[in-house]
């Protein structure tokens, strides 16, 4: 009687058969699924170049900085909407959200009270709000569609005000309306509401932090603005 021997089986081939490819962990989304997390450009935004080619230069020899790093920089951006009945119209919280994460390009976080106060009808942790904190390239990209892009849409501008610094290198202003955002669509908004917007820089000094947004292109009242190559 013949022997039969069983051939043992051949190891699969490195990158091929059942086994997970090196470096393919995550396996890959289904067809036609998308990815709602909003992104930033691909690249190093405009305006990050042109502060890094030509501004970081220009303050420092006009200031007599020694040192590049004291020259100051942009490092945060903050928006926020304040709605006090956001509590009795969830709706109108829910389209403000909405609207902050078109116009940024980032979820927005809804701001609750710190403490309650009776003589406002205000609870504790009741939502009074949403913000957004933009950093790195998403907040080069919103400046600089805000600078060439939203501010011209303003009705009746006469500049932006340049006494709103805090005394430690911050700036903030206000605007009126949503609606000089180009991505906000006029036929989708339930209520026109204002929001704030602050600008923190590296700088402790308000002349500095003056100085660096005139460079790139910030229209203070009164002023002609730096055209941004």
């Amino acid at each position: 009687m013949a022997e039969t021997t069983e051939k043992a089986p051949k190891a699969p081939k490195k990158g091929g058969g059942d086994a997970p490819a090196k470096g393919k962990g995550k396996e890959k989304a289904a067809p036609g699924a998308v990815d709602h997390a909003p992104k930033a450009a691909e690249g190093t935004p405009r305006l990050q170049e042109y502060y890094e080619q030509t501004v970081r230069a220009k303050i420092q020899k006009d200031f007599a900085l020694p040192n590049r790093h004291q020259v100051p920089r942009v490092t945060k951006v903050v928006l926020n909407i304040g709605m006090g009945d956001a509590g009795k119209n969830p709706k109108q919280l829910e389209a403000a959200v909405e609207e902050l994460g078109l116009i940024t390009g980032q979820h927005a976080v809804i701001t609750r009270a710190k403490k309650a106060i009776a003589n406002f009808g205000l609870r504790e942790g009741m939502p009074v709000g949403c913000t957004v904190t933009l950093r790195k390239a998403r907040m080069y990209e919103f400046l600089d569609r805000f600078i060439t892009l939203a501010i011209p849409r303003i009705r009746d501008f006469r500049g932006l005000p340049n006494r709103s610094f805090d005394g430690r290198g911050n700036y903030t202003f206000g605007i009126k309306e949503q609606m000089i955002f180009p991505e906000i669509d006029y036929d989708k908004v339930e209520k026109i509401h204002g929001m704030d917007i602050t600008i923190v820089t590296s700088t402790s000094r308000d002349d500095l932090a003056m100085a660096l947004l005139r460079e790139l292109g910030w229209p203070f009242r009164g002023e002609t603005p730096q055209r941004v190559a």
